[in-house]
């Protein structure tokens, strides 16, 4: 399949990439390498955060795009890493990105060129491992939503409620306007609470429903009581939240689709 043509000039990348590494640069090489070998016009930068030490796989390697690194003397958690990576942003995009995200061809390109003018955070359809259809859109994250997706007769939405954290390309203007990720969050639930943030500033999520990436996925919430506990407590993190109500509020609004 030929790659769609740029809608920005040869000269021009407009996507800053974050990755954040714990202790997976195993994982974040190949990424690097998918994202030379698909995207490199579209990327003008990567931002690598080291979120704890691990040994320097990258010596001597080369991409064609800036690899700027940030290593933590701390750990700190998912939103605030990616805020500090945007710090140093200075394009029109911001792709949140996870070490073990694959691509097998160009994707970003095409997102951009189905971008509409009031799309605040764009994703394609996301492949797990072991499966021949895409990820079925997430609905308002509820505990009768929890509940009830379990059950036989569950019908999934047409649109997106919300887009999980794994890749979410973001207009940095919209990125900028909502404040980025609340740092509250430490792991879990940040992804819900800025897709909400987004929507109630008037942004749209959009979904390139002809476009695909893979996800190697990591079940850690499945398997370690630390990320259960984590992945719970900001459950009831978002739950508590005035974003959540206000946004329940407008989907609530929102004519059926």
């Amino acid at each position: 399949m030929p790659t769609p043509p740029s809608p920005f000039p040869a000269s021009f990348a407009p996507i800053t990439i974050s990755i954040v590494s714990h202790g997976q640069l195993a994982l974040v090489l190949p990424l690097l390498d998918q994202l030379d070998r698909h995207s490199r016009e579209s990327t003008a930068k990567v931002v690598l955060t080291l979120n704890i030490p691990e040994p320097d796989l990258l010596a001597g390697r080369n991409w064609g795009f800036e690899v700027e690194r940030i290593e933590n003397a701390s750990p700190k958690g998912f939103g605030a890493n990616h805020n500090q990576a945007f710090e140093r942003c200075a394009t029109p995009w911001f792709l949140v990105l996870n070490p073990d995200i694959r691509f097998d061809r160009d994707v970003l390109a095409p997102l951009l060129a189905q971008a509409a003018p009031d799309a605040g955070l764009l994703t394609p359809r996301i492949m797990e491992p072991g499966k021949n259809t895409p990820e079925p859109h997430r609905a308002l994250l509820t505990p009768l939503e929890i509940v009830g997706r379990k059950k036989p007769g569950y019908v999934r939405p047409k649109v997106p409620a919300w887009i999980p954290g794994l890749f979410m390309l973001f207009r940095s203007e919209a990125y900028r306007q909502v404040g980025g990720f609340d740092e509250k969050f430490f792991m879990y639930g940040e992804d819900f609470d800025i897709c909400a943030r987004t929507r109630l500033a008037g942004w749209k999520l959009q979904v390139g429903e002809d476009l695909t990436a893979r996800h190697d996925a990591q079940r850690d919430s499945h398997r370690s009581k630390k990320y259960l506990y984590w992945h719970v407590t900001s459950l009831l993190k978002v739950w508590l939240s005035g974003a959540f109500w206000r946004y329940r509020r407008l989907a609530a609004k929102a004519p059926a689709r």
